[in-house]
């Protein structure tokens, strides 16, 4: 029998040990661990890889959409919602979730939501986890998208093909977003997150018009969805199958795949030792 393996994120720890013991009715269910903060909750599960997250919405610090925005594509596991929301909050995130329950949690949903679980994890395919992930975010905390004004810029004036700043529009603001400031980008499909200090943006769009608009001597690709910031790399550690995980100055760690392992020397010293 494939083992389950569970992380349960909760700022209450009765709702974690309540949790704990209706799961301890699942034998195919194993928890690898309990988080009860937001910043603990991504630790945990770049760490641990979980299958599967129980992850409560509404934390202090980080809230469970914080936590979902700052996951790296790789760690991202499958995703049970708790929340304590009434009926109306729900309909924003019911049709891109995997499923939710209401506090207090009854058994009868539980179960039905370990059968979703179970098919999810027969037939998931990690891209399409992630994208329905960063549509919830769009559809929760609204998504912006690379200026078009500055791309057409970009591509008609040689001189600005990596400019200091980003326009990054949302409705009818624009954020100006200095490319120095990114610590790293992941996306699926149609949206990306771009990482800097303690905010995310969701964006709908592609890595390869945002790569476009990134210096290649600063800003390089670790994985098919995942670009990093040099500056910001601190640690590199092999892993056996020929990955890397990266540890940024912020504390996140990053995998790099194999198909990018010819960027090792650049990532640890920089883009003058190495050619890009």
């Amino acid at each position: 029998m494939k083992r389950i393996r569970t992380l349960l994120v909760d700022d209450e720890r009765l709702a974690r040990r309540g949790l704990e013991l209706r799961l301890a009715a699942a034998p195919d269910v194993e928890i690898v661990g309990e988080c009860e903060n937001g910043r603990e909750a991504i630790e945990k599960a770049i760490s641990l890889e979980p299958d599967l997250m129980f992850l409560d919405i509404q934390m202090p610090g980080l809230s469970g959409f914080d936590v979902l925005a700052r996951l790296p594509q790789d760690s991202m596991p499958v995703v049970v919602f708790v929340t304590a929301f009434d009926r109306y909050a729900i309909d924003a995130f019911e049709a891109r979730a995997l499923d939710y329950l209401l506090k207090p949690v009854e058994d009868t949903r539980l179960e039905h939501a370990l059968v979703r679980v179970r098919q999810s994890l027969d037939e998931r395919a990690a891209l399409k986890q992630r994208e329905r992930m960063l549509g919830l975010l769009a559809d929760v905390q609204g998504a912006g998208e690379l200026d078009p004004e500055m791309l057409l810029a970009r591509m008609t004036t040689p001189a600005s093909r990596f400019p200091e700043v980003i326009a990054i529009r949302t409705g009818r603001e624009v954020v100006r977003l200095r490319s120095t400031e990114i610590d790293w980008i992941d996306a699926a499909g149609d949206y990306m997150c771009v990482h800097a200090g303690n905010a995310t943006h969701v964006l709908r769009g592609t890595m390869k018009d945002l790569e476009a608009s990134l210096d290649p001597t600063a800003f390089q690709r670790i994985h098919r969805s995942a670009i990093v910031n040099l500056k910001r790399v601190r640690k590199l550690r092999p892993h056996a199958n020929g990955e890397y995980f990266l540890t940024l100055e912020g504390g996140q760690e990053l995998k790099l795949s194999r198909t990018h392992r010819d960027k090792v020397e650049l990532l640890l010293y920089g883009a003058e030792r190495t050619p890009v």
